[in-house]
């Protein structure tokens, strides 16, 4: 039996809840533009309507899934191969996935100007850095 309150155990720990975090995160968000997408592509062709971006929402939008959908995948793998070998290769390039999600996303936020939409995106950022510090090899 191991110690769950051994320095060993709480990095693993991080590691582990914070893949699981961003697998959910991103499988629903992910999974939902692919089950939903006319309903999404509307709202984001509404939410876009005044901005520069206007013209790009359908490249925009399968970036974004594929990104949303990559991470969730990366995350959600990375954190089965956490609990069972302790690697965190896969689950690395899961919160780098995020990561490079979450800024395309704040950028479609701040070129809309939707202030208030860009900064609910700041504590995910927050986190996906915070995975990606957690995660890599130290």
């Amino acid at each position: 039996m191991f110690n769950v309150r051994s320095p060993e155990f709480a990095p693993w720990l991080l590691q582990l809840l914070v893949s699981a975090f961003l697998a959910v995160l991103f499988l629903q968000s992910g999974i939902d533009k692919v089950v939903d997408r006319r309903g999404n592509r509307e709202y984001l062709e509404q939410h876009f309507a005044k901005s520069p971006l206007a013209g790009t929402v359908g490249p925009m939008f399968l970036v974004i899934t594929i990104l949303e959908v990559s991470a969730g995948i990366l995350s959600g793998i990375g954190c089965l191969i956490l609990l069972f070998t302790h690697d965190a290769t896969v689950a690395f390039l899961g919160a780098v996935v995020s990561a490079l999600n979450l800024i395309a996303l704040f950028f479609g936020q701040r070129v809309a100007k939707d202030y208030a939409g860009a900064a609910v995106l700041v504590p995910y950022f927050l986190l996906a850095l915070a995975g990606i510090y957690l995660l890599a090899e130290h």
